[in-house]
């Protein structure tokens, strides 16, 4: 039997305190309160997607705005996955996904390499979506891959509605995110010719 690939982060700052824990042999169940609405909806998306249990808890400085608490839970997220994944020997290691939803094509594809890039490659029609600035998707997301070390690259192709693609985004990433973390029933050790990630 495999040991549980679990992992609990807590984050305490000037700005945000925060208490992340996932299971990413879990079943895409979620418990989610960062006090932005619409940044729950997404997490709940990616929770479910990736098949990645979620229990994030985040205390922010929402009277400044909602950007110290997405950048900090996409921090704690990454190092999250680290933890659980540790020497990442038998998993399948790249995940990509093109996903459609309505007028939007995105495609998300990440290697969980040890080596942290992000490739953006998305315009969001609108500022706002409720109080959520569109520009933080792209924050949650260089911040995951920052910590997680891994390389991300996200683009859409076409969309009109910033929700859409949004929403897009997060589907996408996730589906990548869980064949990238499937255990490979072919491979054994490290997916890497160096024999490290």
């Amino acid at each position: 039997m495999t040991a549980p690939r679990t992992a609990m982060i807590q984050r305490d700052t000037a700005e945000t305190r925060i208490t992340l824990t996932l299971n990413l042999d879990g079943t895409g169940a979620s418990k989610l309160a960062t006090g932005v609405g619409f940044f729950d909806h997404m997490l709940n998306l990616l929770s479910r997607h990736s098949m990645i249990d979620l229990d994030v808890n985040a205390v922010g400085d929402l009277h400044v705005d909602a950007h110290h608490t997405v950048e900090d839970v996409g921090i704690c997220f990454g190092k999250a996955l680290v933890q659980a994944l540790g020497d990442k020997a038998g998993i399948r290691r790249y995940g990509a996904m093109t996903l459609p939803m309505d007028e939007t094509l995105v495609t998300s594809a990440l290697d969980l390499s040890g080596r942290a890039f992000c490739v953006w490659n998305v315009e969001l029609p609108t500022e706002l979506l409720g109080t959520f600035n569109t520009s933080l998707a792209e924050e949650f997301w260089r911040a995951v891959a920052g910590a997680g070390v891994m390389n991300l690259h996200v683009i859409c192709h076409h969309g009109k509605n910033s929700h859409h693609i949004i929403e897009a985004i997060f589907k996408a990433t996730a589906r990548a995110l869980r064949q990238a973390v499937e255990h490979d029933s072919r491979g054994s050790g490290i997916p890497s010719t160096k024999g490290v990630l």
